[in-house]
């Protein structure tokens, strides 16, 4: 077994991290260069979002499924697997010579995710001490935020440099470098218990929709990825028009207010134990929406302050959210958090869908009104349907970053 030096990361450590970070860097590394890609296939911000809304729709589609697999084949074999399988469908985005072809392969990119991000939480849960596993997946959701923030960053600006289809053959040959260490550096599970079947795994699957706790906390992971989607796709075309005229690397760079979010969301576990957890998400989503307001700005320094404060609510909720789940499932937490997962992106496809609607019929105002709308209804799901009283989470680091 590997231990963890007294400086630095062992070596399971940088492999948990690098499979969250080569995961996300693949799911979002379109979204700031949407104009761009909207100028370069002759469509429009509804018609070209439809690139994000392919790989998050895959993502909800497989991701109830994958616990149960690797609870029949192992753990490492499948982080592995997909991740070399990963690098495949983005290289094939690079070449595609129309917006269909590229949404087909977005949509078999979000097919093989859910494979590494999920099962890399199961394996953390399975083969550390609980008294480590949560560093563990700090280290995991670090790798995985700074992936989210690194696939729009470093997409931007080598798309400025020597073009989107260069900028993702860089991220495809990245991941398949990726998958190359983490499957020299993760060691093989040594606690795995094989699972009776698929069929054990689905019938406990299924009495999850019988808890009325998990379906409210399944619903406001729905908004809160159908609000970040909406947001960050949308803003984009905003920033890219006069008067401000951002190129595809200063609409990347946008994307640091992500870092900020991901720094302030492990607080979350503090204010959550001082305050307690339906008290505290209420005032976040209530601070959310003024960020999202706040972007109808003009000033550019306001519209990034907007941005900022919408980014740490949105990590801090989906942080709240997602260890609500583990606390709330009282068997088949794998599957429980999976469902949690499909739940998440379908909230993410219709974020991508009617913000594209939103924005033909009353661009930027009309989709914050939708967001602020969605808004509303995540607060009044936590104050009428969440637990007044609840134990404690272990830990509340987000399953993996919008």
């Amino acid at each position: 077994m590997n231990t963890t030096p007294r400086f630095g990361l062992s070596a399971r450590q940088w492999a948990v991290g690098l499979a969250g970070y080569c995961t996300f860097i693949n799911l979002y590394s379109p979204q700031s260069i949407l104009p761009l890609l909207a100028t370069e296939f002759g469509a429009g911000a509804a018609e070209i979002a439809n690139i994000m809304t392919a790989s998050t729709l895959a993502v909800a589609l497989t991701a109830p499924f994958t616990g149960t697999v690797a609870d029949v084949l192992g753990r490492k074999r499948v982080i592995v697997t997909a991740m070399l399988l990963l690098g495949i469908p983005t290289l094939m985005c690079a070449f595609a010579s129309n917006l269909h072809e590229l949404i087909v392969w977005r949509f078999v990119q979000g097919l093989v995710m859910p494979p590494v991000f999920a099962v890399t939480i199961a394996y953390i849960g399975d083969e550390w001490e609980a008294h480590e596993a949560t560093a563990a997946a700090g280290v995991y959701t670090s790798g995985a935020s700074i992936g989210g923030f690194a696939g729009r960053f470093f997409t931007g600006v080598l798309s400025d440099m020597i073009g989107w289809r260069g900028a993702l053959i860089c991220i495809a040959l990245m991941t398949l470098a990726g998958g190359i260490v983490v499957m020299t550096l993760l060691p093989r599970e040594r606690k795995f218990v094989r699972s009776e079947g698929l069929l054990a795994s689905g019938k406990q699957m299924l009495q999850h929709f019988h808890n009325k706790q998990l379906l409210a906390t399944y619903a406001v992971g729905f908004g809160v990825l159908f609000c970040f989607v909406s947001t960050f796709t949308y803003i984009n075309f905003r920033l890219a028009a006069a008067p401000y005229n951002l190129s595809a690397t200063w609409l990347g760079a946008i994307f640091i207010v992500y870092l900020v979010g991901s720094g302030l969301a492990p607080m979350a576990g503090w204010a959550v134990g001082r305050f307690g957890r339906r008290r505290f998400m209420i005032p976040v989503i209530g601070l959310w929406m003024f960020g999202v307001l706040l972007t109808l700005s003009g000033p550019l320094w306001l519209i990034v302050c907007g941005l900022t404060l919408s980014s740490a609510c949105g990590l801090i909720c989906q942080a709240i959210s997602t260890g609500y789940v583990t606390i709330t499932a009282k068997v088949g937490r794998s599957s429980a958090v999976g469902l949690y997962v499909t739940s998440f992106y379908v909230g993410g496809s219709f974020g991508a869908a009617l913000g594209g609607i939103a924005w033909v019929f009353g661009g930027w105002p009309a989709c914050v009104a939708m967001i602020v709308s969605v808004q509303m209804c995540m607060g009044a799901i936590v104050f009428f349907l969440w637990a007044r009283r609840v134990p404690a989470a272990p830990a509340v680091t987000p399953i993996e970053p919008p």
